[in-house]
């Protein structure tokens, strides 16, 4: 081994500090152990951001041009499904500004929709049925077979949606050592234009490793949004301490379905009137919203209510403002907590929480925050395999040896000695012949 002086040229490398190592180590094996639930999520949320717009495309038949005349009534709507389907009975309907209602019929002996039903689009001013989807049971449309793998990766329920919960909070741990690592440790133009700026005329293995860390630092502050925001749905425990924090100590009260009184039943209006009215109310206060959706009582079910959700901006849901009513008394049922309140009414903390979906998808802003959240997705998608590829490349790659000119050996004592080569006798005698001949 060389000792001393021999050692001058060579940089002894620094080691890195304990809090270095761990947070390497984690953004390391967090990464490989959650890559694949962060890539089914992501590529899922890229194609999620867009469903309204896509599906628009998709039908062009169910866009209607805004007229200047009322739209269905819901009793109307009632009729118009009675009359096409006698055994069902309309569950919910849902319009928004421009388009076709969407109308979901039930099995009156069913209480609950579990999967499969029937769907008409119906125009909004001449009650004309557009198109009619019938499901079975089990069956479900693409959107809900790409929200189904990004919530629970298309596993059952209790078990994929946990692994997705805690997925993404893995995945956040996983941003932020990541943005650690990528910090350069001396601000120079090699280090500024490593860590900022994607070589693209490099090897394949540069390349990769420039998309993994430059796209990541681009996106990271996106994707820690989309992330926080997307386990407020999923984890309980963050959900409430988030909202205790945001509103200075509140509790965050449980969602309750509201109940109708039973104690008093006076049957002054059918199911059909009711629905009327209660949406002549609601109409009244909101006329120039952009969508609406009403939930039919269930009229088996002397307790249940009738909904009304008025949107007053188009492909956005923060501002949106709940009604329920008792289906015997027309009484408007008020509820509590946040989710009660409207967006005005509501304080810091309650206005976030009603935004959360919004920023989730990027419609806070618009289509720009859409195309922003789809972009960043995109990316968030890319880095588990570009991550990948780098641990790949780095740990089952063999490495070639670096090149030192014979100078720096030299200094070090590690210059290759040259290998001795015994002659012959023929040949030592002809040596001694040249050299006698060469003697003055």
């Amino acid at each position: 081994m060389a000792t001393g002086t021999n050692n001058a040229p060579f940089k002894k490398k620094t080691k890195d500090s304990l809090f270095t190592r761990i947070n390497k180590w984690l953004h390391l094996w967090l990464g490989l152990a959650s890559g694949i639930i962060v890539l089914i999520v992501c590529v899922t949320g890229c194609i999620w951001v867009f469903n309204e717009e896509i599906t628009a495309l998709l039908e062009p038949e169910t866009k209607i041009e805004k007229q200047d005349k009322t739209v269905l009534k819901p009793s109307q709507i009632s009729a118009i499904a009675a009359q096409a389907y006698p055994k069902m009975v309309v569950a919910y309907a849902q319009y928004i500004q421009g388009r076709a209602i969407n109308v979901t019929l039930r099995n009156p002996r069913e209480r609950e929709r579990r999967g499969g039903g029937t769907t008409l689009k119906v125009n909004p001013y001449t009650g004309e049925i557009i198109s009619r989807e019938v499901r079975k049971k089990g069956e479900i449309d693409f959107f809900r077979f790409i929200l189904n793998g990004h919530r629970n990766l298309w596993l059952p329920r209790e078990i994929g949606r946990p692994i997705v919960n805690y997925g993404t909070l893995v995945f956040t741990v996983i941003l932020i050592t990541g943005l650690i690592w990528w910090y350069p440790k001396k601000w120079n133009k090699s280090t500024v234009d490593k860590s900022f700026k994607i070589k693209w005329g490099a090897s394949f293995k540069r390349l990769n490793l420039d998309l993994h860390n430059v796209l990541g630092f681009y996106a990271m502050l996106f994707l820690l949004t989309i992330a926080l925001t997307g386990m407020v749905f999923g984890i309980r425990w963050y959900s409430e301490g988030l909202y205790w924090i945001t509103s200075g100590g509140e509790k965050l009260t449980e969602f309750r379905n509201m109940k109708s009184d039973t104690l008093n039943i006076k049957h002054l209006y059918s199911p059909q009137q009711a629905m009327d009215i209660a949406w002549a109310k609601v109409t009244a206060k909101h006329p120039r919203s952009e969508g609406f959706y009403y939930a039919f009582p269930v009229t088996s079910q002397a307790k249940a209510t009738i909904g009304i959700t008025v949107y007053p901006s188009a492909g956005q849901f923060y501002n949106n403002q709940s009604y329920t009513f008792d289906q015997h008394s027309l009484k408007e049922i008020k509820g509590k907590g946040v989710y009660a309140a409207s967006f005005e009414e509501s304080g810091f903390g309650g206005k976030l929480r009603k935004m959360n979906y919004d920023i989730h998808i990027g419609s806070i802003l618009g289509f720009p925050g859409k195309l922003l959240a789809f972009l960043s997705a995109l990316i968030g998608a890319s880095l588990p395999i570009t991550g990948f590829l780098v641990w790949y490349g780095r740990k089952f790659k063999k490495k070639k040896p670096s090149k030192l000119s014979v100078a720096e050996l030299n200094k070090a004592g590690l210059a290759p000695k040259p290998k001795l080569r015994t002659i012959s006798k023929q040949e030592e005698q002809v040596f001694q012949l040249n050299t006698e001949g060469t003697k003055i």
